[in-house]
């Protein structure tokens, strides 16, 4: 596939395209500062991009794409806020070059908490939802963004990320959270979304990951 990925000097979109390009996926990756890209091999197109404001800007990175992965979110309170334009501009420039698939990355705190969740997680989640509320209502503003457009979006909610190499082994639930949830690593997650591109089980749904 020839895959588009945003946010690729993170620690997620990093793994998507080393992950990806490893499947033999053809990645252009979407940086704003490429010295800060070290990712490298064959089927790679680094694109520069010095703001994501313009849906223009973006419609060259998107182009003949057969599905965009954005591992853009805020990783703090101060960066609170950038998740919601970004998605906004990124379907955009899909719309205009008629690419639909996109797989992005939100956080479990957006979802319901399973039923039979500890006591214990309930209470931390509750405690993480207030102290980081900035940060989701942010990737909330961007999952809204997704459930407006016309595109075929998967939003992928992961805990506490932790660096941790991939196994491919962790839990899913649809429009839900794993129970007692408490982390996944960063590569695992990239494993999950590019197992999610070509999965139409997935289209138009939010998706808890967690070991």
């Amino acid at each position: 596939m020839k895959l588009t990925v945003f946010g690729a000097t993170g620690g997620i979109g990093q793994e998507i395209v080393r992950q990806g390009l490893a499947a033999g996926h053809q990645v252009t990756a979407v940086v704003r500062d490429p010295a800060r890209f070290t990712v490298t091999g064959d089927g790679l197109e680094v694109f520069t991009a010095a703001t994501f404001d313009d849906p223009q800007t973006l419609r060259p990175a998107v182009k003949g794409r057969d599905a965009v992965l954005s591992g853009i979110g805020p990783s703090s309170r101060k960066l609170a806020g950038i998740a919601g334009p970004v998605a906004r501009s990124i379907l955009g420039a899909m719309d205009a070059e008629g690419v639909r698939r996109v797989v992005v990355v939100s956080a479990a705190p957006l979802g319901p908490v399973p039923r039979d969740e500890p006591l214990a997680g309930k209470l931390a989640l509750g405690v993480v939802k207030i102290v980081l509320k900035p940060v989701y209502d942010d990737l909330a503003r961007m999952e809204a963004e997704l459930a407006r457009s016309g595109a075929d979006w998967t939003s992928v909610r992961p805990p506490q990320l932790v660096d941790a190499p991939v196994t491919g082994v962790y839990r899913t639930v649809v429009d839900g959270n794993p129970r007692a949830g408490r982390r996944i690593g960063r590569a695992d997650v990239a494993h999950a979304m590019l197992a999610m591109v070509d999965d139409p089980a997935m289209v138009k749904r939010a998706v808890g990951v967690a070991y």
